[in-house]
């Protein structure tokens, strides 16, 4: 393992968007064991999140470090150099287009902006709330919106009073059709000069599990499974996949001392 990609919140991150909180709360430091245990190992570790590129920038300063794909794939930075793979007007051009507001009428009560972590996205749109993706898609083709997709990027950790009757608050993006985790792992690999089979990943979400496509392995935290039981079934259209035994930090913890040790 040269390269680690590791998802930010749901995964290394626990409640409250903390590095040092499992999932319950509880003071942990296993997350940044594992960032420690890479540095040690040589490992590159680079963040791969939802979050906008000037948040991701701040975020990983505090994490100490240098490389990150922002929006869900929409660029990467190497060294703090930022490589865009989608147009940086895109978040306009997606608003004008009218698929948000399609999206609020078809589900409302069940879907919002993200607010106000919405704010700052260049290129997507983040939502939240309790829907199907493959429905929601559907109902974008039919309104000829073939231009975009929307992905599940995991669990949300807040949401409005208009959704406290949901079991579960998901987070969702809008982002154009060529845009994607796998695709902004990819595209930073090839800018670092690192194999396919050099390179593992750890999430939580069903993009995070499309990665394994880029990547020789790919770790989902046992976290993800308590809120989206349908990733267990999804792993098996991976055979690089693997389910962690610990959830958040822990998990990645897991995942990187259970590599470096097979190496």
């Amino acid at each position: 393992m040269r390269c680690l990609y590791v998802d930010l919140d749901g995964t290394l991150l626990g409640a409250g968007g903390a590095v040092t909180r499992d999932g319950e709360g509880k003071f942990t430091l296993l997350g940044v064991r594992a960032l420690e245990a890479c540095h040690r190992a040589g490992v590159l570790v680079v963040a791969m999140s939802g979050r906008p590129r000037p948040v991701l920038h701040d975020d990983v300063r505090l994490l100490g470090l240098d490389d990150y794909i922002f929006e869900a794939g929409a660029g990467f930075a190497v060294d703090g150099e930022v490589h865009w793979l989608a147009e940086p007007d895109s978040h306009e051009r997606i608003a004008a287009s009218g698929a948000p507001d399609l999206l609020f009428d078809r589900y409302q009560g069940r879907l919002e902006p993200h607010t106000p972590y919405s704010d700052g996205h260049e290129v997507s749109h983040i939502l939240r709330g309790h829907i199907d993706v493959e429905e929601a898609c559907a109902l974008l083709h039919e309104h000829g919106h073939d231009d975009l997709r929307l992905i599940d990027n995991g669990e949300a950790h807040h949401r409005s009073d208009a959704l406290l009757a949901l079991p579960s608050v998901r987070l969702y993006h809008l982002l154009p059709a060529g845009i994607s985790k796998p695709a902004g792992v990819a595209a930073h690999a090839r800018a670092r000069g690192l194999e396919r089979e050099e390179c593992v990943a750890v999430g939580d979400s069903g993009e995070d599990l499309a990665v394994a496509e880029a990547v020789g392995a790919t770790w989902i935290v046992a976290n993800a499974f308590e809120h989206a039981p349908e990733l267990r079934g999804q792993l098996t259209r991976h055979p690089n996949a693997r389910a962690a035994e610990a959830a958040h930090g822990a998990g990645v913890y897991e995942a990187v001392v259970t590599t470096l040790a097979q190496r």
